[in-house]
């Protein structure tokens, strides 16, 4: 995708969040976040919004995080993290240099396609909460944030963090899930060691993780139960896939 892209699906959610947050009760519970209100959802993704201008502001992530910010009520704080992210994101090139977690992209584009995703998953979990109708996930961005939610969240996190994956890497042996969706096809291989994911041009494994684009990052999400994709293959290795994400995506 190209970054105007995700910036036009940034605004897009951004405005079905706000939306969500200020038409239903502050203190609705997110049954994807449990331990959330929708007013805390609020505060997330604005607390998020600002670590991310500060890491492209100056370069390097806060060393006290997150600031105070009890004194403000939650969408407008929500709205003021949003104006100060985006500032950041359309006034800098992708390609300048940002602070972040990622080592083999340090860049504003990096938190372009990043903040892009998580908005899109923390509009759902809105929506979830006032229980209305959940808009559809354009294909574009979904088998994006597939291959990103993959690559980029589990499989980097397995190599970087591999201490809070031990117990789960306990018996694998090479097999692997193949994640479809949208024409696209990702194998995600349990080595030893480590998760690996690479294109898969065939479904070349001993499980199958299938559906449209919307629902199969839904469910790499943890955002919909089994039911909403097509599961084939080797039951375990598909509830391995998601105790996994549950790790990387915390």
């Amino acid at each position: 995708m190209q970054n105007t892209r995700y910036l036009e699906c940034l605004a897009s959610d951004y405005r079905r969040l706000r939306q969500v947050v200020t038409g239903g009760p502050l203190d609705a519970v997110v049954p994807s976040c449990p331990d959330w209100s929708m007013a805390d959802l609020a505060r997330h993704v604005a607390q998020v919004y600002l670590h991310k201008t500060e890491c492209m502001r100056h370069g390097v992530e806060p060393e006290s995080w997150p600031p105070d910010l009890a004194g403000e009520e939650p969408v407008a704080l929500l709205d003021r993290a949003y104006a100060a992210l985006t500032h950041e994101l359309t006034s800098r090139s992708p390609d300048a240099p940002a602070a972040g977690w990622y080592e083999p992209d340090p860049t504003v584009g990096f938190w372009i396609r990043r903040m892009a995703q998580e908005t899109v998953v923390h509009r759902i979990d809105a929506e979830l909460a006032a229980g209305v109708p959940s808009a559809t996930v354009p294909d574009d961005l979904a088998v994006d944030g597939i291959d990103e939610v993959l690559e980029v969240c589990l499989a980097y996190a397995t190599r970087s963090w591999p201490e809070y994956f031990t117990e789960l890497m306990v018996g694998n042996d090479g097999r692997g899930v193949v994640v479809a969706g949208g024409g696209s096809r990702w194998l995600v291989r349990f080595d030893r060691d480590v998760v690996t994911v690479r294109p898969a041009s065939t479904d070349e494994a001993d499980a199958r993780v299938s559906g449209d684009p919307d629902a199969v990052l839904r469910w790499l999400w943890r955002r919909v139960d089994d039911d909403a994709v097509r599961i084939e293959g080797e039951k375990d290795l598909v509830v391995r896939l998601r105790q996994l994400l549950g790790v990387a995506t915390l």
